[in-house]
């Protein structure tokens, strides 16, 4: 992996651009400002707004999430994905040709278990102490009391059914993950509002959440502006590059004369990355939240239920349920019946909900898209043209977990030192990349 080791601006203090101001391009400016360099970001939204993916996730900050959405024998499962669209994982049939490509690598990364764990074996690298790193960044933030480390829980209706699991867990305890097991006794206890059917709690000790992703990444995007970066509003569309080196980025306002430049824009990040010579199979996850604002009851720990493939815990603005995956692009508009699934699948993990003491009950819904790569990693490295560009996007379903460990590693390429983990399982040559002859490199406004 090449690393851009020389400076071109005045003074040697290097001018980097961040495209993107959502959890890892907040972290990547406040690292990149630590390490002395001028940062200026670039983001045409209010960061942590309703457009962010950030905003509306589960808020997990799940160090054990190793484990690839894609397993032995996934693709048995194809046929039930196209035939149900509100299934935890559809697939929109006019959307299926432009998918199938990722599609087929993303059943292909999951085909062995010696596969998985490879995936396994890196993501922990990149996770492992994500709670940590968080509580770090939030306390700078000024936000500390947004981040919690009070571990997570995952239930589970039968031995059973926990047993069907048995593959993931055992991959997550190769890599150090270790947890407690709760009976239903213990589990009735801890958890009094879950619903009877669940008999087994996966309790793991590690793990922390976030109680208002939205909120803080808007508190990091600002702790960068307070420490040294300027913002710009406006919209990336590619890179001015003469003899390897980065000269400029270009946007829908202008150029940003700069030396380095990192690609943090999420699921939109793929025509930038490919305007740096890197083409990658980019996809994006539609996922899906609920928020019961008025709720009486629900978890005391944030929980992942396997009968319904969704989390639950407490945000600050209420009870909120997050899961479901859609493929169907950027630009298919939402499919509400998903959320209001979620609603109801909330409601009979808690049954009590779905009896309100008193009053109407103010239920929220939202939509946004994981950027997602079919191997379950995400790219973080030098683009293809110019080592002056990093990419740090793709992080599928552990993006808000992954941001801050990330945004350390894009820094230091950014300032050309040596990263702190090895970055060869995320390098975005991993993918068939290929270099664009032109000098100026154009993309669609991101």
């Amino acid at each position: 992996m090449t690393v851009a080791r020389s400076f071109s601006s005045p003074g040697g203090v290097r001018h980097v651009v961040v495209i993107g101001a959502g959890a890892v391009g907040s972290a990547t400016a406040i690292e990149a400002l630590r390490a002395g360099l001028r940062v200026t970001v670039l983001e045409p939204g209010e960061p942590g707004g309703q457009h962010a993916t950030s905003y509306g996730n589960a808020g997990w900050l799940s160090s054990h999430s190793v484990v690839p959405p894609a397993l032995p024998g996934a693709w048995r499962k194809v046929p039930g994905w196209l035939a149900d669209p509100l299934g935890p994982l559809a697939l929109r049939w006019r959307y299926l040709p432009r998918a199938l490509p990722w599609l087929l690598r993303y059943l292909a990364s999951g085909w062995t278990e010696a596969r998985v764990q490879r995936t396994a074996d890196a993501l922990r690298t990149l996770l492992a102490d994500a709670p940590a790193l968080h509580a770090r960044l939030a306390a700078e933030a000024g936000v500390p009391q947004l981040i919690e480390q009070r571990g997570l829980l995952h239930a589970y209706r039968s031995r059973a059914e926990f047993d069907g699991d048995a593959l993931g867990w055992r991959v997550r305890r190769r890599t150090g993950v270790q947890w407690e097991e709760w009976p239903q006794d213990e589990l009735r206890r801890r958890e009094p509002d879950l619903d009877a059917r669940y008999t087994l709690g996966i309790f793991v000790p590690e793990a922390g959440h976030c109680r208002d992703p939205g909120r803080y990444v808007a508190a990091l995007a600002r702790h960068a502006l307070d420490t040294g970066a300027e913002r710009i509003a406006a919209h990336a569309t590619g890179f001015r590059i003469e003899g390897g080196r980065l000269r400029a980025v270009l946007t829908d306002t202008g150029e940003i004369a700069c030396d380095a430049a990192a690609i943090c824009a999420g699921a939109r990040s793929g025509p930038l990355a490919a305007a740096a010579g890197s083409a990658v199979p980019l996809e994006s996850e539609r996922g899906y939240h609920v928020v019961v604002e008025d709720a009486k009851a629900g978890p005391r720990t944030p929980t992942m239920v396997a009968d319904g493939k969704l989390i639950a815990h407490w945000m600050d603005g209420g009870l909120r349920a997050a899961g479901q995956v859609e493929i169907a692009g950027l630009e298919a508009a939402p499919d509400w019946r998903r959320a209001e699934i979620l609603h109801a699948h909330l409601q009979s993990m808690f049954p009590s909900l779905a009896r309100p003491a008193s009053g109407a009950v103010t239920v929220k819904h939202w939509l946004g898209h994981r950027p997602s790569l079919p191997d379950g990693l995400p790219c973080i490295g030098p683009a293809a043209a110019t080592p002056d560009i990093v990419l740090a996007f793709g992080h599928g379903h552990v993006g808000l977990c992954g941001s801050a460990r990330t945004g350390r590693l894009a820094a230091q390429l950014l300032a050309g030192t040596d990263p702190e983990i090895p970055l060869a399982p995320f390098d975005p040559a991993r993918f068939r990349t290929l270099v664009p002859n032109s000098a100026c490199f154009n993309a669609k406004a991101v």
